[in-house]
């Protein structure tokens, strides 16, 4: 039985990569017009999760719907189909260094939707003015910050006015004053453009302030969900180590690996 009301759905999934498992049985569910937030330790899958609700990778089992879709049956054309359905704001932002900010943000509407320069050039400003850059619209990538960057991509992401917006660690490397603009900016699309919204970030300040739900991701399942309020309440070892951010915990410092001494110890080759 489908929710009506899931824009994405991920029942019993199960990934890896050769002999590493990311994914053993997880289940999260994305509803229509709310926040829901993706978090985690460095290497539980976040990315990787995105990767599967965008088809660029197929469970092993369990399925991933979007908009009611099997995406692991879609072939190719009604994937891309689905994609333009979808704004996705890169980790890194992923601006394309030669060309301006104006040409940057026009990118997916020339190669997709065809329009008339006049209609054309009146959208991509309409964009840059709500993530407040119109004025850098004849600037190029090397002449922005960070902050700036991240918004310029912003831009070029909602530019197709998107179904669901996808954003994936917004706020890394962000320095305190363009965090704030970029949460604001977050809860502000969501609400006045009326979109899905999935932000993966390890920001639990941030995401806290922002988010109508959470997902805890750690060891391949969800951990622990609900509201900021509630994963706060929960007194899970894994999830009280992640939320207050203490190094010591269920979650190990060390990735796994044969005795210490005894790696030391051997000749090389032998």
């Amino acid at each position: 039985m489908i929710d009506d009301d899931a824009v994405v759905t991920v029942r019993d999934v199960h990934y890896a990569i050769g002999t590493h498992v990311i994914f053993k049985g997880l289940n999260v569910q994305v509803r229509r017009g709310a926040i829901t937030a993706v978090m985690g330790p460095s290497g539980t899958g976040k990315t990787t999760l995105l990767r599967l609700i965008m088809g660029q990778v197929v469970a092993k089992r369990g399925t991933v719907r979007v908009f009611g879709e099997n995406v692991a049956r879609l072939k190719r054309r009604e994937l891309y189909r689905l994609r333009q359905r979808v704004g996705l704001l890169f980790q890194s932002g992923a601006l394309l260094t030669d060309l301006s900010v104006f040409e940057n943000v026009a990118f997916p509407l020339r190669e997709h939707a065809h329009l008339p320069e006049p209609v054309l050039r009146e959208l991509v400003l309409m964009k840059l003015q709500a993530v407040g850059l119109r004025g850098a619209a004849d600037m190029v990538p090397a002449e922005l910050s960070g902050g700036m960057a991240r918004r310029v991509a912003l831009a070029r992401a909602i530019v197709m006015d998107p179904e669901v917006l996808i954003y994936d660690e917004p706020f890394v490397g962000l320095d305190p004053i363009s965090m704030g603009v970029i949460v604001r900016l977050i809860q502000s699309l969501n609400r006045l453009l009326g979109i899905t919204t999935i932000v993966v970030s390890h920001d639990v300040r941030e995401i806290g302030a922002i988010a109508n739900y959470s997902y805890l991701l750690s060891e391949g399942e969800v951990v622990a969900e609900g509201t900021p309020a509630e994963l706060n309440a929960e007194r899970k070892g894994v999830v009280r180590q992640f939320m207050s951010g203490t190094p010591d915990g269920p979650v190990p410092f060390h990735y796994p690996a044969r005795d210490y001494f005894e790696q030391l110890l051997e000749r090389p080759g032998t």
